[in-house]
């Protein structure tokens, strides 16, 4: 999946936000995967109003919260992963559709908006 979105960001002249979308990618991805027990997952990505939207359905209600990891633990972090990353490129995160959905949306630069 991580490809396949570095080859939509790619294809729609933002390539300079690969790293931080695959990082946004990964995390909400592994979190459908880990919590959701659904195997019917999706990934959308769009651009639109100057931002890009990561978009992450696995179709099971439940919110997605940020927990705080310990020092030593393997998992935690990742929603604060993605908020920090949302925060430094002017973007949110969220949950909707009774949880089902958990999103993110960064700003997209005037020079890089298609």
């Amino acid at each position: 999946m991580r490809r396949i979105a570095a080859a939509r960001l790619r294809y729609c002249g933002l390539a300079s936000m690969t790293d931080d979308v695959m990082i946004i990618v990964s995390e909400l991805l592994t979190n459908a995967v880990l919590h959701s027990g659904s195997q019917d997952i999706s990934l959308v990505i769009t651009v639109q109003g100057g931002f890009l939207r990561v978009t992450v359905t696995d179709g099971m209600p439940g919110t997605a919260t940020r927990r705080q990891g310990g020092t030593h633990s393997e998992s935690g972090r990742g929603l604060h992963l993605v908020q920090a990353i949302a925060e430094v490129n002017n973007g949110t995160w969220g949950t909707d559709n009774a949880g089902a959905t958990t999103w993110c949306t960064l700003a997209v630069s005037a020079q890089e908006r298609p």
